[in-house]
């Protein structure tokens, strides 16, 4: 299993649970395909620097995970039909796995 960084951005007008309920719906999601939630990492709202599907601000989740080389497209398409995401970046990480 590969190392993976995501970082994703939620939309502003969820609230603290909500937000909290999508990335456990994500680490849901990770677990079910085989893989591992490393660490979440929370950073909060914050200001985007040009406007995505007319938000302004966003809050930010990092989040570092291991998954099965042949289930990060089937995870790529879940986080694009998620309607509580407006960006996401998931990138392989230098990291080793065990």
């Amino acid at each position: 299993m590969k190392t993976y960084e995501l970082l994703t951005i939620f939309k502003p007008n969820l609230d603290a649970e909500e937000v909290e309920k999508a990335v456990e719906t994500l680490n849901k999601v990770v677990v079910d395909f085989g893989g591992k939630v490393e660490s979440t990492d929370k950073t909060g709202r914050k200001k985007l620097a040009y406007e995505i599907e007319n938000f302004r601000d966003g809050f930010f989740v990092t989040t570092e995970l291991s998954l099965p080389a042949e289930k990060v497209a089937e995870f790529r398409r879940q986080l694009r039909l998620n309607d509580s995401v407006l960006r996401t970046m998931f990138l392989e990480s230098s990291k080793v796995s065990a």
